[in-house]
């Protein structure tokens, strides 16, 4: 149908003056007409584009919500490879911080340069990169490894305050942060919580999962908000000078810039400047989590350039861990895999960095002691990111006279037999005098079926809990005695279910020596050591034979961890649960079936690794297993020795003291081209 004229028209100036006051509203916080006329636009809009089909174009303001769910995101190359920053914790950071860009300058200029800073707060969102055409948006994709991320365009377009037309058509590809709102987080969990559905642990998660949400009308639904900071490429026109520029630059073109960024002189100003934010930053309506500071000027920034994985111009400057109070209801006894019991504070829930907790570990004794800590006492907790939470110390005002010091007992009904305890010599813990209790049973099932083990799928601990209750299995063993007829007279245990069950079994069969080692729940024996006296030992006969003196020499292993491994051996029930276990399965060499063909087993050979962050493309415990594979040592520590930091996101300080070291630090681009057979040259620098 032909478009008449006047609609034509009409048309255009309502896409025009819905863009105009759609900026005003959510990107300048500043609307010149009430919500109800602004709907009313956009309404006649619609119709007209129903009526008039060829007037429904992708930059329309009707556009933002459209198409049906899609089945999966679309992997896309970035065009410019995505980085992160490192961080700084303390003044003491970043004045050492200060010193490292002055000396690069130096070396690098030839003369001193004193560079001014700009400051930007550090929004607590989800990143994604946005690529557009003649000022069109194009490509919307989350941030992924920093070389592939997903296309979540549609999901993009929904969010009001980015534009899908720029004010200028400019070629241009920008980074910026995704979030959601404190207020419309809590409506959007009152809503999960009426429908009795799972709530968001905080409003970052609630941004990454509905950026991932595979239905545009969802995304649309729960109002996320953006904010540009950085610009990735620019065509036609040559990058701002420099970093407050560059920001002003992104705000005429049309794009929402947090306006709390600021110039400062030196490296006192941007300290004093993230002191103001750590006390404002709960005033705002988005998560806060530090402050980001960037050399000024793009020269210098370009002179200092990159490392692996981060911005030697900049880095985030990032706000104590959350501290909050609670009480302490109980301390309780928890007994572990090697009957060693550990004292856990048991907490009036509360919410801290994002997640509620309930539990504290108080780790020993002597940790209780140091505390002071007593049943009733109000306490400071405090966690930082992922780490179990920690008792900082007791706030002794809030006393009441009514708490009660724990007293370390004789007895724990849990360790079984007459609840007897011992301290462990030489160290300030306690464990069961007897080692069979069923809690110590059941922990160490749960650990032999588990990933670091025998990594038995479809057996978690319900399943183990269930064999246990039928008393199917007892012992380690049994569980490869299973047989389908006695599963299948558990209830709930359906045909197919027990037939997967089983071929995992069968799977397990075939075990490497490390994760053998791990599975024995030898105490003081993780992966890194497992591996360790794999690698000396060869076999579990050389093993069970090895001598103290001869254990102590290894390195990491120590004579706490030797003694253990001796007195495991001379254990007479644990050789016959040895030798049990023997019999059903087989111990197997390394596989190196993922390394390419004429690739040297061997190539990292006497070479140590360190793995610090969060690796994308695979887990910390798979990158181990493919540089063990190769003939590479795994440390747990960065010392003169390490040969190659492998650097994830989010580093902790072993990333600041390689540097120190001079080490070889490797991004995990760099390690999957070494695991792949390329890239050899880096081994032998």
């Amino acid at each position: 149908m032909k478009v008449p004229l006047e609609v034509k028209k009409r048309a255009l100036n309502l896409s025009k003056i819905i863009a105009k006051h759609s900026y005003l509203y959510y990107v300048k916080d500043a609307p010149e007409i009430d919500d109800s006329a602004y709907d009313s636009l956009i309404e006649e809009l619609r119709k007209l584009e129903e009526e008039f089909s060829s007037l429904k174009v992708a930059v329309s303001p009707t556009q933002r919500v459209g198409g049906e769910p899609l089945k999966e995101f679309k992997k896309v190359p970035h065009q410019v490879e995505q980085w992160s920053f490192n961080d700084a914790f303390s003044e003491e950071d970043m004045f050492d911080f200060d010193k490292r860009v002055k000396n690069f300058l130096r070396k690098e200029m030839g003369e001193e340069i004193s560079p001014a800073y700009t400051c930007e707060l550090k929004i607590d969102g989800l990143k994604v990169v946005f690529e557009y055409k003649k000022g069109l948006l194009k490509r919307a994709a989350t941030r992924g490894d920093g070389v592939i991320g997903e296309d979540v365009t549609n999901n993009i377009k929904t969010i009001n305050s980015v534009p899908l037309k720029l004010l200028k058509p400019v070629d241009i590809i920008v980074e910026g942060e995704v979030w959601l709102g404190k207020d419309n987080f809590k409506k959007l969990n009152q809503e999960r919580k009426r429908k009795e559905e799972i709530l968001f642990a905080n409003p970052r998660n609630a941004a990454a999962g509905t950026i991932r949400q595979l239905d545009p009308k969802i995304v649309s639904q729960r109002k996320l908000d953006s904010f540009i900071y950085d610009i990735a490429a620019l065509s036609d026109k040559p990058m701002p000078e420099n970093q407050m520029a560059e920001l002003k630059y992104l705000q005429t073109l049309g794009f929402k810039v947090n306006k709390n960024f600021k110039l400062c002189k030196n490296i006192k100003e941007t300290v004093a400047y993230w002191k103001i934010w750590q006390k404002s930053k709960e005033k705002e309506d988005y998560l806060i989590d530090g402050v980001v500071i960037k050399i000024n000027e793009t020269k210098y920034q370009k002179a200092l350039g990159f490392t692996g994985k981060a911005p030697r111009f900049a880095i985030a400057f990032k706000f104590p861990a959350e501290q909050v109070t609670t009480i302490v209801e109980d301390i309780i006894l928890q007994v572990g895999r090697t009957g060693v019991l550990t004292p856990v504070a048991h907490l009036r829930p509360v919410l801290v960095a994002g997640s509620t907790v309930s539990r504290a570990t108080l780790h020993n004794e002597d940790e209780i002691k140091r505390l002071g800590v007593r049943i009733g006492d109000t306490v400071i907790l405090q966690k930082a990111g992922d780490v179990i939470p920690d008792i900082v110390s007791v706030v002794k005002e809030m006393r009441t006279s009514k708490e009660r010091e724990f007293v370390w007992p004789v007895f724990v009904s849990d360790c079984g037999g007459n609840g007897e305890i011992e301290r462990i010599s030489g160290q300030s813990a306690w464990r069961c005098k007897n080692k069979n209790s069923f809690i110590q049973k059941k922990r160490k099932l749960y650990h032999f079926a588990g990933k670091s083990a025998f990594n038995i799928d479809g057996l978690g601990p319900k399943i183990i809990d269930t064999l246990l209750g039928a008393e199917l299995i007892a012992i380690s063993d049994d569980i490869f005695t299973l047989k389908k007829g006695d599963l299948l007279t558990i209830p709930r245990f359906a045909e197919k279910s027990v037939d997967n069950l089983l071929s995992s079994i069968e799977k397990a069969k075939r075990v490497s020596f490390p994760r053998f080692i791990v599975s024995l729940s030898i105490p003081n024996v993780g992966q890194e050591t497992a591996y360790l006296l794999a690698k000396n030992f060869k076999t579990i006969e050389k093993l069970e034979e090895a001598k103290i003196e001869y254990l102590e020499k290894i390195g990491e292993v120590g004579p706490i961890v030797a003694q253990s491994i001796t007195l495991w051996f001379k254990d007479k029930e644990n050789i016959k649960i040895l030798n049990k276990l023997l019999k059903h399965v087989k111990i197997i060499s390394e596989s190196n079936s993922s390394m390419s063909s004429g690739q040297k087993s061997n190539i990292f050979e006497n070479k140590t690794f360190v793995l610090t962050g969060t690796l994308g493309s695979m887990s910390r415990d798979e990158a181990k297993e493919k540089i063990r594979a190769l003939g590479g040592s795994i440390s747990i520590s960065v010392s003169k020795e390490t040969d190659f930091l492998v650097v994830g996101e989010n580093p902790g300080s072993k990333y600041e003291k390689s540097l120190e070291f001079g080490i070889k630090i490797l991004n995990e681009k760099d390690l999957e081209s070494l695991l792949n057979g390329s890239k050899n040259d880096i081994i032998k620098a």
